[in-house]
């Protein structure tokens, strides 16, 4: 079993200028000592060779091939420090991404940009408009590289990405006292099912909260399975408005597309009872302080923050424009639907409770 390659160290080369050059060691002997092949050393002796100036005292790489005329008659010498400058130069250049020099690739990226998409969604996105153009091709951590890059930093294409935290938060969150909503069901009790994602008309549930002192909240209601999501104004946090906007929101839908909800632990789901009474439609609550058990959620609040960001007052905002913000969220595609939006994944879902409405099938009734 051979042994794993790895670059030259700053230490062996400096054991490489002393051995060789200044002690005047062959090739053979050097490698020996340094504990590499000979040929790892005879290739690094060429291409670390400079050529020292008799006039001025400046320096240049040698080139065995080429005529030394001029002032350039020293004999060429080895300097581990140079050697290793180079090396790293190298380095960094063998990974700046050159997948962007296409004008016609790098014009569609910068409009994907610019439309809010991230790097994944135009890595999948491009496979699906473009399947048989190996040109239309960039893969997620090239574009962030490409992003990121120094000729890109005029452009400030850091502010079209999804997500803008430098820290990441913790995937279970801290203990709490106690719950403060009354006839709360946790979502140990939800049914296995629902985390499959495999039957449709399951929800999640959040506020949105503005600036003080404007007390007008958002609330924000997502379909699991096609991640389409729901949102209403609200005149403040209280549960009896959270309450109402829930009704509006699901009152119009049929049963099978409103089958349940889960919420997090804020005061505004307190009086949750009334809508499972009304619409037959259960709430479960997540786990204190773990807002990753309702992440679709958390997502599609994310993508409506990206237009009405935190510290920003609601008092202005009418309901008609942000129905357009949830329009446009729902038309842009998501990785998780197979590069459809949340739209046409909600179509498909409703046309089929639509054709089992119009085509029932024999059913078996229930008795005690």
């Amino acid at each position: 079993m051979g042994t794993c390659y790895s670059h030259l160290s700053p230490d062996e080369r400096i054991r490489i200028e002393r051995l060789h050059c200044e002690q005047g060691l062959s090739v053979r002997e050097t490698a020996r000592l340094v504990g590499r092949d000979k040929a790892t050393v005879s290739r690094e002796l060429k291409r670390g060779l400079w050529f020292a100036s008799n006039e001025n005292g400046s320096y240049r790489p040698y080139r065995p091939k080429r005529l030394k005329t001029g002032p350039w008659t020293s004999m060429p010498f080895y300097s581990a420090l140079a050697a290793q400058r180079r090396a790293d130069l190298r380095r960094r250049e063998s990974r700046k991404p050159h997948r962007m020099d296409s004008d016609r690739l790098r014009s569609w990226v910068m409009d994907a940009l610019r439309r809010g998409w991230s790097p994944g969604l135009i890595e999948g996105r491009l496979k699906l408009e473009y399947p048989g153009d190996p040109v239309m091709r960039v893969s997620h951590e090239c574009l962030h590289q490409w992003i990121h890059a120094k000729p890109q930093r005029d452009l400030d294409l850091r502010q079209y990405l999804p997500r803008g935290r430098k820290h990441r938060a913790r995937r279970k969150g801290r203990k709490v006292r106690g719950p403060r909503i009354p006839m709360r069901v946790p979502i140990s009790q939800r049914p296995k099912t629902v985390d499959s994602r495999g039957q449709f008309g399951h929800r999640e549930s959040d506020t949105v909260i503005g600036a003080a002192p404007s007390r007008v909240c958002i609330d924000t209601q997502v379909e699991r399975k096609s991640r389409r999501p729901f949102a209403r104004l609200v005149p403040d946090k209280s549960a009896m408005a959270t309450a109402r906007a829930e009704y509006g929101i699901y009152g119009d839908l049929p049963p099978r597309a409103r089958i349940d909800r889960t919420w997090d632990n804020g005061t505004e789901a307190s009086c949750h009872t009334l809508v499972d009474e009304a619409l037959g439609m259960p709430a479960y609550f997540a786990d204190p302080y773990s807002s990753w058990r309702r992440g679709t959620n958390e997502n599609r609040n994310g993508g409506i923050r990206r237009y009405l960001p935190k510290k920003t007052p609601f008092d202005d905002l009418t309901q008609a424009e942000l129905d357009a913000i949830v329009q446009e969220t729902d038309d842009t595609p998501m990785k998780q639907l197979e590069y459809k939006t949340p739209n046409e994944a909600w179509d498909e879902e409703t046309s089929r409770l639509q054709s089992k409405t119009t085509n029932p099938t024999t059913c078996v009734a229930l008795t005690s």
